[in-house]
């Protein structure tokens, strides 16, 4: 069942149109990703589905509801990390927690969630005087000190360490797994990839692709990635003729080639065929990272039209 549905929704600013006619469902549990360059409206999206911007038209509910308005229904069940965000600057993080569990009916205790985020030690400090990464952090905690229903998470990890980017992960992982739905925006390819059941990539504002990262994967131009130096050359013209090859390059000897198993199959065969060795030899699957750009470089899209 779907918590959150996203129907031809359409956001301008000035007369540019920043989201224009997205649509997506996310379902009960899941963790459901936004990808996106700079500019491409995942935030403005995601601010529609929070209430906290109102759509120029479509149709969004959260669990049923209008989150503008329901805004207060929704606030009930939905928990917020945001972009960017600010608290007063002599409030400590105890009295932050305090002061935000005391807005809902049945808050999570915030104890162990200070806990869990690194954020024990910096209790007694005023806000002000916390890193960037612990400020993310804290949004992470108030975001879920409600129980909420659904969080949306803006940029999850900008600004952690690798260490505490991990230990996030897992903790958004702990959250869903306590059924908790995740909306997750994010511009780490690897965060996604790890974190995601299913990801929509909105370019320009619309829905460019929506598929699970394996699925997203697969689509690249060059699902795998081969580079060998040979022994001695190869026929421009065999290389080429290679079945489902998507790019060849050659430089300072070594060739790397874009394609797919076919293709590293092909290039075996070749190469028995010539007995040329191929030294140094290297066999890599395309990632969410590869993916991501041809989905969303427009040079890839005109080379491919």
């Amino acid at each position: 069942m779907s918590v959150i549905e996203v129907s031809e929704l359409r956001k301008s600013y000035g007369g540019r149109n920043v989201v224009d006619g997205v649509s997506f469902a996310v379902d009960e549990g899941e963790i459901f990703g936004i990808l996106g360059p700079n500019g491409a409206g995942k935030t403005t999206t995601v601010e529609c589905v929070e209430g906290l911007r109102v759509p120029d038209a479509g149709r969004v509910r959260v669990a049923g509801l209008d989150p503008v308005a329901d805004h207060d229904e929704v606030a009930g069940i939905l928990g917020a990390q945001l972009q960017q965000s600010e608290l007063q600057p002599k409030l400590t993080v105890r009295e932050a927690l305090e002061l935000y569990a005391s807005f809902y009916p049945n808050p999570a205790d915030w104890r162990p969630l200070a806990e869990r985020l690194g954020l024990t030690a910096k209790l007694g400090t005023r806000f002000a005087k916390l890193s960037g990464g612990q400020r993310q952090r804290l949004f992470i905690a108030l975001a879920l000190i409600g129980n909420p229903r659904v969080v949306v998470l803006d940029e999850l990890t900008t600004g952690l360490d690798p260490r505490a980017r991990r230990d996030t992960w897992q903790l958004i992982e702990d959250v869903r797994a306590g059924g908790v739905t995740v909306l997750l925006v994010t511009h780490f390819m690897e965060e996604a990839q790890r974190l995601c059941d299913r990801i929509a990539v909105i370019d320009k504002g619309r829905v460019a692709a929506l598929d699970t990262p394996a699925g997203l994967i697969r689509r690249s131009a060059g699902a795998t990635v081969i580079s060998f130096t040979p022994s001695a050359p190869l026929d421009d013209h065999d290389l080429a003729s290679l079945p489902a090859i998507a790019s060849i390059e050659c430089k300072d000897g070594r060739i790397t080639l874009s394609g797919t198993d076919e293709t590293v199959n092909a290039v075996v065969t070749l190469l028995a065929r010539h007995r040329i060795t191929a030294h140094q030899l290297r066999v890599l699957d395309a990632t969410l990272d590869d993916a991501f750009l041809d989905l969303t470089d427009d040079r890839t899209k005109e080379a491919a039209a």
